[in-house]
């Protein structure tokens, strides 16, 4: 187990045998947080889209500079 592991673990131990009141205490002030919230939006982001087949990054911006963005198009 890693160090970050073992933290996670022990704060998660703590966190859980804190009352109710106390973590929804917990919790407002972490999605209060915005750098915080703007992590954990994208971590479930990424959680979700895991299994989303993946392309080649070269392919990609190939076929979005042959079909051109819609702000190219409407700078034309």
């Amino acid at each position: 187990m890693t160090t970050a592991e073992a933290t996670s673990e022990v704060f998660l131990t703590a966190f859980r045998a804190l009352p109710k009141k106390a973590r929804e205490a917990v919790v407002e002030k972490m999605l209060g947080d915005r750098e915080f919230l703007e992590d954990l939006i994208d971590t479930v982001i990424i959680e979700q889209r895991r299994k989303e087949p993946s392309r080649n990054l070269d392919e990609y911006l190939a076929e979005r500079r042959k079909k051109g963005t819609p702000q190219e198009s409407a700078q034309r």
